[in-house]
């Protein structure tokens, strides 16, 4: 399988590592500056108890022409409207894309550039950030994928992409519906990232105080009313998963977001905040922490992407 990974950072470039590792015809397309640092030291996974590198095989989009038969698209919200027309000499008539982005627009905007009909539902669950040297740093045990056809239907080509990454030692999921998965990602990521934003703490700092363990619960149970007005209900293990996650004592998680924020780098509020919010309105579902979370981390980004920044 000829396999086009869309960036090399933390979760793209950690699966496009495991499936080059295993031997499967893979290529990173990624920026001129992120080749350079490819290149020079290769692809390296770290943590938890290993080390490993590889050389990748690297494209820059002007010298993309031939059509892949998977894209697998993880690249930042920000980068989303670029990396699409980046791509479009990548996807033929039998090109499969799996978005691995947060959220759900991207889905939208994947279907008007390419139709429907190559675009699966993905979920990527992994721990990793990139470090100083930009190396690929796995903090924890977690790490699978979730694919599907958007309409739910059983596909020959998603069981083939399940097989691949099995044979790379990803685990691969294919539930009966995939979009339902998204929905209930982007409930637990909108929790996560709107009680550390506000707050401006670790999850272990927030509930150290009078009343975080009830902001956490408070703002899951907003996200969870969204996804359910839009007819994907959390199931109730999934639930207490995530509020456990959020309420921890002593936890030193914070998301992407969050290190985003704090560093005063641009983040992807509207991508995940803004267009939940304005779906929740459409649903006509009262989100007041969440709205809160949105505000704050709008005024963030205008301060962070204004000229003076």
């Amino acid at each position: 399988m000829k396999i086009l990974v869309v960036g090399a950072g933390a979760t793209g470039g950690y699966f496009g590592a495991m499936l080059a590792r295993a031997g499967q015809d893979v290529t990173f397309l990624v920026r001129p500056h992120r080749a350079t640092v490819l290149r020079e030291r290769g692809l390296r996974v770290t943590g938890r108890d290993e080390e490993w590198r590889l050389e990748p095989r690297l494209v820059t989009a002007d010298a993309l022409a031939t059509p892949y038969d998977l894209v697998l698209l993880s690249v930042k919200s920000t980068a989303l409207e670029q990396a699409i027309e980046d791509i479009a000499p990548a996807v033929g008539p039998h090109t499969a894309i799996v978005p691995l982005l947060n959220g759900l627009a991207h889905i939208d905007a994947l279907n008007a550039r390419f139709g429907t009909a190559p675009v699966l539902g993905g979920v990527a669950k992994v721990i990793t950030t990139l470090n100083d040297e930009g190396d690929i740093l796995r903090l924890a045990p977690l790490a699978h994928l979730t694919i599907g056809e958007q309409d739910g239907s059983p596909s020959p080509r998603v069981e083939k992409i399940r097989a691949v990454l099995d044979e790379a030692g990803i685990d691969a999921l294919v539930p009966e519906d995939v979009m339902a998965s998204m929905w209930h990602k982007w409930v637990f990521i909108t929790t996560f990232g709107a009680v550390t934003s506000l707050m401006r703490g670790t999850v272990g700092e927030v509930n150290a105080v009078a009343g975080g363990p009830e902001l956490g619960a408070a703002v899951l149970a907003e996200a969870a009313a969204v996804s359910a007005a839009a007819g994907h209900p959390v199931p109730e293990r999934e639930l207490t998963a995530t509020l456990d996650i959020v309420t921890a004592t002593g936890s030193p998680m914070v998301p992407s977001l969050y290190r985003d924020l704090t560093a005063g780098r641009p983040t992807e509020v509207e991508h995940l905040f803004g267009d939940l919010v304005d779906r929740a309105r459409a649903l006509s579902v009262a989100t007041p922490l969440l709205d809160l979370a949105t505000l704050h981390l709008r005024v963030h980004q205008r301060r962070a992407t204004s000229p003076a920044a």
